[in-house]
């Protein structure tokens, strides 16, 4: 089983011997409620660096007012099981006292990346997972930090944070995994009704025709989002938030897809909110 450590100061003791012999600690941060897109994530850190540490604490910073942080669900044991299968050495778990002691008042906002979509919808999101990412990389202060592509905007902006600051680490950003009927492993996808569920494949399904779309040739940003808008009309259930295809790494708005581009979907089936992406290039 992997070694729980609770406060800074004991993260900082566990690792300090590993820091004097400069070698490669691995990160997955998380929010808990592990499923197999985490485990994914723990699989490639478990490859690539011989020491490995998994945080999991929910951040209060990146929640808004009428969102789910009090419900967020929270399966501390099973996700211990999920971390010792994948070789996990340490475990994270801090309180929030300890990752924001009594005065802290520093925050980090991304401009540019963090404002459309999703940062639109959530004022203040990015600004706490800046916070607190930034804040997780000062305690562990990894070599390698992973992330899932399922998060887009997420990883890009903690990936130009890392650049803007010149930390020393490198993000890197893995596959999204998927149910067999296409919906993105989400911590989240647990709130989900039988029936719920069945109808979120709309969102793969709308990707995949987006995808075909492209790789017929089509590349006007128009065309492909009405195939896709075409396909969730479907099921009116799903109530769309934003369907939108934007550049890479930046997610500046485009009229052709002439280079990485990226088609971002977000909804609602019932109260729970949905995201995923589809990645052309």
């Amino acid at each position: 089983m992997p070694k729980i450590l609770r406060t800074v100061a004991e993260l900082r003791s566990a690792l300090a011997e590993y820091h004097a012999r400069a070698e490669v600690i691995g990160f997955v941060p998380t929010m808990g409620a592990l499923h197999e897109g985490h485990g994914m994530l723990l699989e490639r850190c478990a490859e690539e660096c011989p020491v490995r540490v998994l945080s999991i604490f929910v951040n209060p910073t990146q929640f808004g007012p009428s969102e789910d942080f009090s419900r967020y669900p929270r399966t501390f044991e099973a996700d211990l099981e999920l971390a010792r299968s994948k070789g996990v050495q340490y475990v994270f778990a801090p309180s929030v006292e300890d990752i924001y002691p009594a005065g802290f008042n520093t925050f980090i906002d991304v401009a540019g990346v963090s404002e459309p979509l999703c940062g639109a919808f959530r004022p203040g999101h990015f600004r706490g997972v800046a916070t607190v990412v930034h804040r997780l990389f000062q305690i562990v202060r990894p070599q390698v930090a992973y992330f899932g592509q399922k998060d887009l905007q997420q990883c890009l902006v903690i990936d130009r944070m890392v650049k803007d600051l010149e930390l020393p680490l490198k993000i890197a950003i893995c596959p999204t995994v998927r149910e067999a009927a296409g919906l993105a492993k989400s911590s989240r996808n647990r709130y989900l009704s039988a029936q719920e569920r069945e109808k979120s494949t709309i969102i793969w399904r709308a990707m995949e025709q987006a995808r075909r779309g492209f790789e017929a040739g089509e590349s006007d940003v128009q065309v492909l989002l009405g195939r896709a808008l075409d396909v969730m009309k479907t099921v009116p259930e799903f109530q769309i938030q934003y369907c939108e295809i934007r550049s890479l790494p930046n997610l500046e708005k485009i009229e052709r897809i002439q280079g990485p581009a990226a088609l971002a979907i977000a909804g609602f089936l019932g109260k729970t909110r949905l995201i995923d992406n589809h990645i052309f290039t």
